[in-house]
């Protein structure tokens, strides 16, 4: 298992349901904090970034062509981008953004601090010069853990993928144990959970 990585999509997926405020907490500590210091992606989107079962973050590049326009910083989409933090801090709150929000029902508000929703608006802000920069997300995400107590991102990490795991258990448990008949309608309804391990 130490070597595996799953994405933030599967993470939802597997859960059915947005993360916590606790979670998007460590989980943009733990991004900013690899962020700071590499440019390694332009893009962060739920299918780029990854998560370890050892409780590390790592990107995999994804283009344009990848379905990510709405995780892209206007300025790259208007091909007049000219710092890469600015467009990594724009796709990581959207990217988070979309995670608390992920099946929620339309008339359901997203469940979160004024404190975590002001900073991710702030890194989503359509004027690069306007957003938040890497450097205030870390103190602002530093200061909330000091204050709260918060879970360590490695450890929230390594819990949201244990999830995914454990959802793809149970899947393959049930799977052992279902007539022929009813696996064929298991997976016409649209019930199948796809997890890649």
């Amino acid at each position: 298992l130490h070597d595996t990585f799953v994405t933030l999509a599967e993470v939802l997926e597997a859960r059915g349901g947005p993360l916590l405020e606790e979670e998007v907490w460590s989980l943009l500590l733990g991004t900013a904090e690899s962020l700071v210091d590499n440019n390694m992606c332009n893009i962060i989107s739920p299918s780029s970034l990854l998560l370890s079962a050892t409780g590390t973050l790592a990107f995999k590049n994804c283009g344009l062509s990848d379905d990510v326009s709405t995780f892209t910083a206007p300025e790259m989409l208007q091909g007049r981008a000219s710092s890469t933090k600015p467009m990594l801090v724009y796709s990581l709150g959207m990217t988070l953004y979309w995670s608390v929000d992920f099946q929620l029902p339309q008339n359901q508000p997203v469940q979160l601090s004024d404190h975590l929703n002001n900073l991710l608006l702030s890194m989503c802000e359509d004027q690069a010069h306007r957003r938040v920069t890497l450097n205030t997300i870390l103190e602002a995400c530093e200061s909330q853990h000091k204050a709260t107590i918060l879970p360590s991102p490695t450890k929230v990490i390594r819990q949201l993928v244990e999830e995914v795991f454990h959802e793809s258990v149970s899947l393959d448990i049930y799977l052992q144990y279902v007539p022929v008949r009813k696996l064929f309608s298991f997976f016409s309804a649209g019930h199948c959970v796809c997890v890649r391990i």
